[in-house]
């Protein structure tokens, strides 16, 4: 994963399937959401939209709670059939992550 590898080339350098490499993937990134669902992965309560107004408030955006930011990541293996739909101002497909962070950086 570390390396951006194709899952189907798992086999030939890593001894291990496919189905395999993708099982492995899916259960590594429930363990994660496990991990930190509690403290970065939950809607915020009353007392935490509390404190992001706040320190808005002290910087001068008041009413707000964070601020949106995006990504544009390459799709390297984009189905051909997609690209068209994917495709970014450089013409190669694209995938867009967006995110509304905090000035602390929960998500």
């Amino acid at each position: 994963m570390a390396y951006d590898s194709l899952t189907d080339s798992m086999d030939e350098t890593h001894g291990m399937s496919e189905f395999t490499y993708l099982d492995t993937l899916a259960e590594l990134c429930d363990i994660i959401v496990q991990l930190y669902k509690e403290e970065y992965l939950r809607e915020p309560n009353q007392k935490d939209l509390d404190r992001l107004i706040r320190k808005a408030e002290d910087r001068g955006f008041s009413g707000m709670i964070g601020s949106l930011d995006c990504m544009h990541w390459n799709w390297k293996n984009c189905p051909t059939g997609w690209q068209r739909g994917f495709s970014g101002r450089s013409k190669k497909p694209i995938v867009v992550l967006e995110a509304v962070a905090s000035y602390d950086t929960w998500i």
